[in-house]
């Protein structure tokens, strides 16, 4: 979607909290008169994986730095964490301070957490070491994993709870590592792809356990989160405080807390460097503050190396290569428009070296990542006509089609999907990533939400954001999850699948 104006966006700092979550068993470290003190809980857990959070108070002198360290049992292995520098060898892992948390003055607490795989059982760890003193801890009971279902195939319900599946391709569906059929239905959560390049914060509204929680409570089961490559990459026009190693781990809090309430996160490229002026142009700007027609090619593929390494594993991520491609409006025929889509190069109309989307699938996989990966056609991701015929060689087999429309688009009703949509469905996944109306009511995203329901395919809303009709669809009126007369519709008919 492209956006509203600056002026009509809210200037809504970002958030960042720890992941409460429903808790499963606490294991205290205690003893008598003990230097430390650790809280260990594991906040949600899934059939291959879990998310823990630690809590260590300090009973010592004060000390400018702390390192936690722990033993696993049972073959987990941590995959990424926040509030530490988390690392792991064998069994071993280590939980280092970050430089704005290094400080632990005597009685001082500090929070971190973490996602891990874990083969089978996940038994808590019984020994704690604080800078290498050994907190003592009291035996409690290990959280009873959740089992593998045993159930046939079926589609899973939206919102269902424990954590997201790991997710591959399989035909023409996504499915799950037992082979179940999993329909991405949800909302966009819009705020990293502009607030940080605005030097205004990293997020639009806040992006805190309730927040997220609120979001799962429409019955959500995908949250789709458009970002900043000048922003991921830390690039020297952004705000240190809103680029690089901060705003990758504002992305992975919020990944992980998508996580925790059971939702797929899709990470998704929207804003983009490089200048482009010519038709349907959204700004002048070189830098990533506007909707570009392409990815470029000299910060995209840097990007999507970047994040693949960083989600690389955990499969439960999806990838969307880049939000609304349109080199049509520059091209001169639908074959160079499709040619640029897929090569890149030097594009007719475009002024700078573009990166096609097979450089960014390249990209991806080159880091070794096996995500499932996301590719809109021309249009604006309306037009899916040629896609079948351009569409990027993946080597892993993991890539599905992606699909935006709107009330104002020109491929919106169901004559067009029949004819352009189906056959791609009938091929590969298709995820309408984003679906939305200008009219401040649902009756276009009803229509919408049946074919898609028909055709079992996969479609989120735009946008989990508080702006008003006038300035785009906006699902909330409240971060709480009140609707707007058009959420309500989405979330109505996500509750009424749960049946």
């Amino acid at each position: 979607m492209r956006h509203p104006p600056r002026s009509a966006l809210l200037a809504v700092a970002g958030t960042v909290a720890l992941v409460a979550g429903a808790l499963l068993p606490v294991v205290t470290a205690q003893g008598a008169a003990p230097a430390c003190s650790v809280e260990y809980s594991v906040t949600g857990q899934w059939d291959a994986g879990f998310q823990a959070a630690v809590k260590i108070t300090n009973n010592a002198a004060a000390t400018s730095s702390w390192s936690l360290a722990f033993d696993f049992a049972n073959g987990q292995k941590v995959t990424q964490g926040w509030s530490a520098k988390w690392s792991q060898s064998g069994t071993a892992v280590t939980a280092a301070n970050e430089s704005w948390n290094a400080s632990l003055g005597s009685g001082e607490s500090v929070s971190a957490g973490f996602v891990a795989s874990r083969p089978g059982a996940n038994a808590v760890p019984t020994t704690f070491r604080l800078n290498g003193t050994t907190c003592n801890v009291d035996s409690t009971p290990t959280p009873t994993p959740t089992p593998t279902p045993t159930a046939p195939p079926s589609t899973d319900p939206p919102g269902t709870g424990d954590g997201p599946p790991a997710l591959h391709v399989s035909g023409n569906k996504l499915v799950d590592a037992a082979g179940r059929n999993r329909r991405l239905l949800g909302v966009n959560r819009s705020g990293g792809e502009f607030m940080c390049v605005q030097g205004r914060g990293i997020w639009d509204g806040p992006v805190d356990d309730a927040a997220v929680k609120a979001i799962a409570d429409w019955r959500v089961n995908t949250v789709r989160i458009p970002l900043n490559e000048e922003c991921w990459l830390g690039l020297s026009n952004i705000d240190p405080a809103y680029g690089g190693a901060n705003y990758v781990n504002a992305v992975k809090q919020l990944v992980a807390r998508v996580e925790a309430h059971g939702m797929t996160p899709i990470v998704e490229l929207h804003w983009t460097y490089g200048q482009y002026t010519g038709n349907s142009a959204g700004c002048s700007d070189v830098h990533a503050t506007c909707q570009k027609p392409m990815p470029d090619m000299q910060y995209s593929p840097s990007f999507w190396t970047s994040v693949a390494n960083t989600f690389k594993n955990d499969t439960a991520v999806a990838f969307d290569l880049f939000n609304e491609p349109y080199p049509d409006r520059a091209a001169s025929t639908t074959a160079q428009a499709w040619q640029c889509w897929r090569d890149g190069g030097s594009c007719p109309g475009i002024g700078y070296q573009v990166a096609g989307m097979q450089d960014l699938v390249d990209s991806v996989r080159a880091a070794g990542a096996r995500n499932v990966i996301l590719a809109g056609g021309l249009a604006y991701s309306n037009d899916l006509g040629q896609w079948l015929t351009y569409k990027p060689d993946d080597p892993t087999g993991n890539l599905a089609a992606a699909y935006h429309v709107y009330n104002f688009n020109s491929c919106a009703d169901v004559g067009c999907w029949n004819s352009t949509l189906a056959p791609v469905a009938a091929r590969v996944p298709l995820v309408a990533g984003e679906i939305g109306e200008n009219t401040c009511s649902h009756g276009f995203v009803d229509q919408v939400m049946k074919w898609f329901d028909d055709h079992g395919l996969s479609y989120l809303g735009w946008t989990w954001n508080t702006w008003d009709c006038s300035t785009g669809p906006s699902l909330i009126s409240g971060y709480d999850g009140t609707p707007t007369a058009y959420g309500t519709g989405l979330r109505d008919h996500l509750r009424a699948l749960q049946g």
